[in-house]
């Protein structure tokens, strides 16, 4: 899969793609990512990309011809790339939003800056925006490197165990809800014994416990979650069983 990122700070991304697993799927050819400077792509001497808001008002607005002129670029002569804007009026990330994403060939990563991006662009270059959440950040390369990241660790072969990713908290293996309490090595530690369950080596009754303390978490911490999960009958008669109310 192939990532662009179009910034006017690519030196941002420097430190993240070269550390951990992003190295890993890099070098191993599983993942492409190019970094491209906005201005580059700007044609006055003092290299603009932005400029004031018509109608007066706060700030400056991301000026439409730099985007467009980098996108034309990225893109080639495939059109298959599908533009991302990194903003806070898009669609929210979320687990399901990142495993549509990773189903694409190419993302071009847009990251806006000051008060946004002039609306033309985003009408004729713009194929979904996205947004980190409710919040507001300096730029949009922290929201691209967290799609990024969250991107590319569903991708086939990136992670050592393939099981991880539908696992996870929020994805299909959870249920889509919290993923159940963790523990290693020491078996005590200030008092703190690990779950006798957990050292039974029983499998069954592992995946049963597991199952139940992850309903449970996310029945007292994220209950919003559990509206959309299916469980089946015999699921639903341990939960109750253990007094989980779904309802």
């Amino acid at each position: 899969m192939r990532f662009d990122i179009l910034t006017i700070f690519p030196e941002f991304f420097d430190s993240p793609l070269a550390c951990g697993m992003l190295r890993r799927a890099i070098q191993d050819g599983l993942v492409r990512v190019g970094r491209h400077d906005i201005r580059e792509f700007t044609v006055d001497k003092h290299a603009m990309t932005d400029d004031r808001p018509f109608g007066g008002g706060e700030g400056m607005v991301m000026k439409p011809e730099p985007l467009a002129a980098a996108v034309h670029h990225v893109r080639g002569e495939s059109g298959a790339a599908k533009v991302v804007l990194l903003s806070p009026q898009g669609r929210t990330l979320n687990q399901e939003l990142a495993t549509e994403l990773a189903g694409e060939e190419q993302l071009i990563l847009v990251c806006g800056r000051y008060e946004g991006v002039d609306e033309r662009f985003r009408l004729a270059y713009v194929d979904c925006e996205v947004s980190v959440g409710d919040y507001i950040l300096t730029g949009g390369e922290p929201a691209a490197l967290a799609l990024l990241d969250c991107v590319v660790r569903l991708l086939p072969g990136v992670l050592g165990c393939g099981d991880s990713a539908a696992n996870d908290t929020f994805s299909l293996g959870s249920r889509g809800g919290l993923k159940y309490p963790q523990y290693t090595r020491p078996r005590n530690f200030e008092g703190m014994e690990v779950p006798e369950v957990l050292l039974s080596g029983d499998h069954a009754t592992i995946a049963r416990w597991r199952l139940v303390e992850a309903v449970r978490r996310t029945r007292q911490r994220r209950p919003d979650l559990l509206k959309a999960a299916d469980f089946t009958p015999a699921e639903r008669r341990l939960l109750a069983k253990e007094g989980i109310d779904l309802a």
